[in-house]
């Protein structure tokens, strides 16, 4: 459960994603060389740690642990305080280093970044930790074949669609663990196409450029792969 250089952003993206209340893992601190971080999903948010490496020990606030294992079996029986909320944290579930390490959320969020003018380093604090995608498609109809504009949202394993973004209740909600193949497709007289393929309907969606539609595609399939993955895992324990 040690990710040596894993970003703060990809750490909540990873947990939020994948994990569970009381999912961690330990990773590098950006901010100094004897200073790792602790990331540990609560509820819908990650709270991040400071641990202090010495010569012979872990400090971790006011306690001192001669190994790292022993800093978790306390943490497993202690609740942890995240600090904004209160919120009681209890170290349950090990984030396996062994995992597809979602990348593209690094690139999506730089290419936000050169969307609105920012630097990466201004969004750190407001870019969306959830491992999420949003923005403006094009969506074709299901009946009458014309195309609107619409604003999507990734959260999880749900592909939401709005009218536009202040619209507060979504037109239609997708649920991901249903849909069975996302790709290119270039069977739209509409350039920078792709599909989402469900038992009863294939949604196509044009983006404005060939570079977003690339980067829906991806996170949308690493989100597939998770999902497969994991309905894999869940038959091999029930087999077992």
């Amino acid at each position: 459960w040690y990710h040596d250089n894993l970003t703060r952003h990809a750490a909540e993206a990873l947990l939020l994603s994948n994990g569970q209340d009381g999912s961690y893992l330990l990773r590098k601190s950006n901010e100094r060389e004897d200073l790792y971080s602790l990331s540990v999903r609560g509820k819908d948010s990650v709270k991040h740690f400071h641990v202090e490496c010495t010569e012979t020990s872990f400090k971790f606030g006011f306690n001192e642990f001669s190994s790292l294992k022993e800093l978790v079996m306390h943490f497993a029986n202690q609740p942890l305080i995240g600090s904004e909320t209160g919120t009681l944290i209890v170290l349950k579930h090990p984030y396996p280093r062994q995992v597809e390490e979602p990348s593209i959320y690094e690139s999506v969020r730089v290419h936000t970044a050169m969307q609105t003018g920012r630097t990466e380093s201004d969004l750190v604090p407001s870019a969306p930790s959830l491992g999420t995608k949003e923005g403006y498609l094009i969506k074709q109809g299901r009946i009458v074949k014309n195309w609107k504009t619409r604003w999507f949202t990734l959260h999880r394993n749900e592909l939401k669609y709005f009218k536009d973004q202040t619209a507060t209740e979504p037109i239609r909600a997708l649920d991901l663990t249903e849909c069975s193949a996302v790709q290119f497709d270039y069977s739209q007289e509409r350039v920078n196409c792709f599909c989402l393929v469900f038992p009863l309907r294939t949604y196509y969606l044009c983006a404005k450029t060939g570079i977003e539609a690339d980067e829906w595609i991806k996170i949308l399939r690493w989100k597939l792969s998770q999902i497969r993955k994991q309905l894999e895992e869940r038959n091999a324990t029930l087999s077992s």
